[in-house]
């Protein structure tokens, strides 16, 4: 770390590995919010004159200099029975170049704990997922001093332990999406078909107000029995549309000409992707009350919060009196990519310096501030 010790004209520029999971590809051909994420960071540090290293599949493109850590992402991969494995190899893999950076960002949950925990160099750790898990109790107390960023204040309360130096919002690229103008009159729903995205709720909302309903979502293997059993059914009817996957840039099309998106979620969502890519295309909201949305959303210009199927109901007949111009932006103004890079940058230089002054780690400031 001589270089971002010595050299102070250029303390901005880091060196920086990302080390993202391997199921995608980044970004993502199809469905992928992590490995997405991680594509926009990784692309947006890169373009802000940082020396970036990405760990991640083969198939991947990026600006960064990229190690392979397998051919392709496993999700897709022909007969991979144990994605594991290919993360222990980027373990190794990292193992030989770690000297060569500044920080490292792990966004692989808490498989790295072990490694990064005998380390000098400093690292965070992104999580991205729901933490309300009772095993975590356990990894936690056992790790207490693992630098950690939640993507919502309300993604962190299940460990109160847990060593959270920042909520880092997502970002997307400034011109990824553009502003549409609802000319399609459609309800949009845009994730997974699983119990907890709350597709029921979203046909239900869509036959009460007599509106056309296009659902774009992956089914997986995991959810293909509660698809089977409670979904496919609904989907005869004909104002109900499935139209499947779909990737980036058929979600500025999908979004942008949809009346609104539903997110009628009934679990905790740690922070809900497809409610920004909603906003950066002016496309409202109506969102339930549940995990990162009282966050995420400003209640009555990005959309609706709403508590039940009946306030989704009315919060339709309301769709009209919000400017889909304001909702553009207040994604400008929260959620860029740029915005997301800069927090995190700002976050790698505290954790840099406090290691040069030899700071224990337990005495690390906690910024809880979120972005």
């Amino acid at each position: 770390m001589e270089k971002y010790r010595n050299d102070k004209a250029k303390k901005r520029f880091l060196r920086i590995a990302q080390i993202a999971p391997l199921y995608e590809s980044l970004p993502p051909k199809l469905y992928g919010g992590t490995e997405r994420i991680v594509h926009y960071l990784t692309e947006e540090l890169v373009r802000q004159g940082h020396d970036v290293t990405l760990f991640a599949s083969g198939d991947s493109i990026t600006e960064a200099k990229l190690i392979a850590c397998v051919d392709e992402g496993l999700r897709l991969k022909q007969n991979c029975i144990d994605p594991l494995s290919y993360h222990i190899i980027q373990m190794q893999k990292l193992s030989t170049w770690v000297n060569e950076f500044d920080i490292l960002h792990f966004h692989t949950d808490y498989l790295h704990f072990p490694f990064s925990n005998m380390l000098e160099i400093p690292s965070v750790t992104t999580l991205h997922g729901r933490l309300d898990i009772p095993e975590l109790q356990d990894v936690y107390n056992v790790f207490p001093y693992q630098n950690l960023i939640s993507i919502s204040q309300n993604q962190r309360l299940p460990i109160p332990q847990g060593n959270f130096i920042k909520t880092v919002y997502h970002g997307l690229p400034e011109n990824l999406h553009h502003q549409g103008d609802g000319e399609g009159g459609y309800l949009a729903f845009l994730g997974r078909i699983s119990p907890e995205k709350g597709v029921e709720r979203a046909i239900e909302i869509a036959l009460a107000t007599n509106t056309k309903l296009k659902i774009a979502a992956k089914i997986d293997k995991a959810d293909f029995a509660y698809y089977e059993k409670d979904i496919k059914l609904l989907l005869d009817h004909p104002l109900i549309e499935y139209i499947g996957e779909i990737n980036e840039q058929q979600k500025t099309t999908f979004l942008g000409k949809a009346k609104a998106l539903l997110f009628p979620i009934a679990w905790p969502e740690p922070f809900g992707l497809v409610m920004i890519e909603a906003m950066a295309c002016g496309t409202p909201v109506i969102a339930f009350h549940n995990g990162s949305v009282p966050e995420i959303m400003e209640n009555n210009v990005t959309g609706f919060v709403v508590n039940s199927v009946a306030e989704a109901i009315d919060a339709v007949s309301r769709l009209k009196y919000l400017s889909r111009g304001g909702i553009r932006r207040v994604f400008e103004r929260r959620f860029t990519a740029a915005h997301m890079a800069e927090n995190y940058v700002n976050v790698y230089h505290t954790l840099i310096d406090d290691t040069f002054k030899n700071v224990p780690r337990s005495s690390i400031p906690i910024l809880n501030k979120p972005a």
